[in-house]
């Protein structure tokens, strides 16, 4: 079992800038992937950042040369996000995908871009 724990989420101007972090914790070791997903009202929850135990990042479209994720030890992910959009209000959720392919997600945190 893989435990995940969001913050850093809030409310922010357009143009600004947030940091969310998500920590892990149980089975650390099974983790071969991590990656953030958002989730805005009334539409699906979508693919925002990745990045492997390697270190390989992927990135939507839409958040590319925005948004940087990064990892600093085994159990803990950032997501650095600048030039923040009204489009990027969304509720934010950490997920790890072991190697045998399970998934984990934390409780998610909100993001409001908003003047």
């Amino acid at each position: 079992q893989v435990q995940l724990v969001e913050s850093g989420g809030g409310l922010v101007r357009p143009g600004g800038s947030l940091r969310l972090s998500c920590v892990a914790s149980g089975s650390i070791f099974s983790i071969n992937a991590m990656a953030w997903y958002r989730q805005a009202p009334g539409k699906q929850r979508e693919l925002v950042a990745s990045i492997t135990n390697g270190g390989n990042t992927n990135y939507a479209n839409s958040v590319k040369g925005r948004f940087t994720i990064s990892r600093d030890n085994a159990n803990t992910v950032y997501m650095h996000m600048n030039s923040l959009k009204p489009e990027d209000t969304a509720v934010y959720y950490c997920n790890a995908i072991t190697l045998k392919a399970v998934d984990y997600w934390g409780q998610g945190t909100q993001v409001t871009v908003s003047s």
